[in-house]
């Protein structure tokens, strides 16, 4: 696997429906490294941090091959890396076959599978619509939350080379099936 892009927003007040609503998740990429810290990315803005950020939920990795999923549906928004608040836009990280406690070389950082990302309100207002939320429950694509290890740099293009496998852990789509049958109790 491979990191196509690294990605970082600014804080940004919307007006959503008449309400205002403070958030990180307008993500673009960027041409330079990214530092990858204990608790976010350095420059990265992390609104809510009840939800986002901290040592389990530091970085954020979505696949490439799951915008070809959501496009169709969406095809007057313009498209670019990041649109699902990811940092690291990934070729192929697959949530079936990644495994909490995974662990991942990249750049020179070291980050851990941790966690399923859970769709919110931030994810509708990025799309600019809400059905995004559902979509994203009803498949498989939630994405990973990674712990930092060893704080490093990362750049596009850098190698995401797996160092070690917990296959005896559950997958990060198996966590996130889980808790979508929590949610809907």
């Amino acid at each position: 696997m491979k990191i196509i892009s690294t990605n970082i927003g600014a804080r940004k007040e919307i007006d959503w429906k008449g309400t205002s609503i403070t958030t990180g998740i307008f993500k673009f990429p960027v041409d330079t490294s990214i530092f990858l810290d204990l608790e976010d990315v350095k420059g990265d803005e992390i609104s809510d941090r009840e939800n986002h950020g901290g040592i389990l939920q530091a970085i954020y990795g979505y696949s490439l091959k799951h915008y070809d999923f959501f496009k169709p549906s969406y095809p007057n928004l313009d498209w670019q890396f990041g649109m699902f608040g990811e940092n690291l836009t990934i070729d192929d990280l697959d949530e079936t076959k990644i495994h909490a406690g995974d662990t991942f070389k990249v750049g020179n950082a070291i980050i851990e599978a941790t966690l399923q990302r859970d769709p919110c309100l931030k994810l509708g207002v990025r799309f600019n619509d809400m059905k995004i939320i559902k979509q994203f429950w009803n498949t498989t694509f939630c994405g990973v939350y990674f712990k930092v290890i060893q704080p490093g740099m990362v750049v596009a293009g850098d190698v995401f080379a797996q160092i070690k496998s917990c296959p005896k852990n559950p997958t990060i789509a198996a966590l996130y099936a889980a808790r979508r049958v929590e949610k809907a109790v």
